[in-house]
Parts: structure tokens; sequence; C-alpha cells
């Protein structure tokens, strides 16, 4: 039995979430913001999606897939301290009205995303720039080396 996909095939992500962050990405790309997956600004946290934008803003975008997975989150107030916009992003079906009304609001699919609530602004400070954007663009060469040299890894 052939398990191989077609040329051009595309594969998506297991993962309910996993497939949000795929189409926040793209749908962030198209406004000109690139973004790394699973970032770990500071320890014990890990933030879904850190989009840079073409300004230099930085945003931070958690993935929801459902009511309880956003019950269970604990830490996203930790999130409001590295970025200067923070959005929840979730699908079509979720009960956006458990969101706080003062973050931003992104639905998204596997494909693509919408920002439908913009979140307040608040700048970082030039030093908490300063080392948020080290962060990312550490993990974003280190992510790209380890795709382009699998045994160099550290």
């Amino acid at each position: 039995m052939d398990t191989s996909f077609p040329p051009g095939a595309e594969v998506l992500p297991p993962l309910p979430g996993q497939r949000l962050q795929r189409g926040v990405c793209r749908g962030l790309r198209s406004l000109d913001f690139v973004c790394v997956e699973e970032l770990v600004p500071a320890p014990g946290l890990r933030v879904d999606v850190m989009a840079l934008g073409p300004k230099g803003e930085v945003w931070v975008v958690e993935c929801k897939s459902g009511r309880a997975d956003f019950q269970a989150d604990r830490k996203w107030q930790g999130y409001l301290d590295w970025c200067d916009r923070f959005f929840w992003a979730v699908d079509a079906t979720f009960p956006a009205e458990l969101l706080p009304p003062d973050t931003g609001l992104i639905l998204a699919d596997a494909w693509d995303a919408e920002v439908v609530r913009m979140g307040p602004e608040t700048p970082l400070s030039g030093p908490r720039r300063k080392a948020v954007l080290r962060c990312f663009a550490r993990v974003a060469a280190a992510r790209l080396q380890m795709l382009r040299d699998p045994s160099a890894a550290v």
C-alpha cells in the first residue's frame, strides 16, 4: 500500500490547536507579519504564535480549540508583558463571548485567519523589545538551521 502523498498535497497538522496555528500564521503572513510557533519568551511561558510585523510590532496569539482548552489556560496574562498586542485565535464554532473583551480576536481555521477585533496596543519597553526580538530571531534561525542540517543540532 502506497502511503505517500501526491506532489503538492498539503498535510494538515493532527491537533486542532496546531491547525489554528497554521491558519493564523498564514493569515498574518498576508498582513506582512512573520511568525514563530511555540516560542518560549521566558521560563514557564510558551506562546502559541509570536508574530513580528513590518514595523517591528510584536503580537502574541493564543490558539484555543474549545471551551475546555480556554478554561484550562491560566498563563495567558503572563504573555501580555511580552508583546505589543495580544490576541486569541479561535474557530467559528468557539463561544467568543467567553473571551475577555479587552483582548484581540482572530477567527481562524487551518487555511487562513482574519483579525476580527484588534487587541489594545501596549508598547514594549526598549529593553524588553530588544530581548523579545533577540529571542524571536535566535529561535527562528535555529529552527531554519535544524531543517537545513538536522545532524548539527546542539
